[in-house]
């Protein structure tokens, strides 16, 4: 059971993010993960169709029996995670919980911005989840619809991209936040251009990072820690082109741990 792998599945590529940060956490683990970029992006779908396709995604990775699965985004955690959560017979984490979770308990907030797909924005998942923990904060969110491909274009520094940045992310101005969440796994790329305009005095939360560590409770607790000597890292995605392969090398700094795998459903 320990070695089983870890599941991990996103709408496409952005989710490389959250699995580039559990392989440099738990780098005995097992990985294989699923990128469904033939009907990628998922943030402009309704939401019948992102929990049809979310299902198959997570089928997917049951049949190949891991011991977990990591929704690695944000548009399906805000979608269907509960009814994943149920289909699974193993246990299912998203990005929004672990992430709401560490801003209003470890960090001292009082304005929170979050920027993602129209999708995660407009089901107001990240703002409920702020409010079950604390009703006092105010949140101020913001759709950022344009980031997802620039990040994938590997635009991280490019001017057009400050330009752009800039225009979303003018809505905050006068908000006063102090804290900033990347509601969408694809913002970590641009993380340093969204620092430079919001200001260093914004903590920005990547949900990576929260995630994995429930990801490593949630292992601890169930006693399934893995301790592969040479572990496997599987990238399964429902398209491959010349871009893929780019994109993929730019989330990981040109040190991608695996080779690309195209499945069809």
């Amino acid at each position: 059971m320990n070695d089983l792998p870890i599941g991990i599945c996103d709408s496409g590529i952005g989710g490389l993010t959250v699995a580039k940060e559990i392989i440099r956490s738990l780098p005995n683990e097992n990985i294989i993960y699923l990128g469904d970029t033939a009907r990628v992006p998922y943030g402009v779908r309704n939401r019948e169709t992102i929990t049809k396709f979310a299902f198959e995604l997570v089928r997917f990775l049951i049949g190949k029996n891991v011991k977990a699965i990591v929704v690695a985004c944000n548009t399906i955690s805000a979608t269907c995670l509960p009814e994943l959560q149920k289909l699974s017979s193993v246990p299912v984490i998203g990005v929004i919980k672990p992430t709401v979770n560490k801003v209003v308990n470890n960090l001292k907030t009082k304005n929170i911005g979050i920027i993602g797909t129209r999708a995660t924005i407009n089901s107001n998942s990240y703002e409920l989840e702020i409010k079950k923990l604390d009703g006092k904060t105010v949140v101020f969110s913001q759709s950022c619809p344009l980031l997802v491909p620039l990040a994938e274009e590997g635009f991280i520094s490019h001017p057009a991209t400050k330009i752009i940045v800039q225009e979303y992310l003018q809505y905050f101005q006068d908000k006063k936040i102090d804290t900033l969440i990347l509601g969408c796994t694809h913002y970590p790329i641009l993380k340093n251009i969204i620092q430079d305009v919001v200001g260093q005095d914004v903590k920005i939360i990547d949900p990576a990072i929260p995630t994995t560590k429930q990801l490593i409770n949630l292992l601890k607790e169930k006693n399934v820690l893995g301790n592969s000597k040479n572990p496997t890292r599987h990238f399964y995605f429902t398209d491959i082109t010349p871009q893929t392969e780019k994109t993929v090398n730019i989330f990981f700094d040109g040190k991608f741990p695996g080779k690309l795998e195209k499945i069809l459903f």
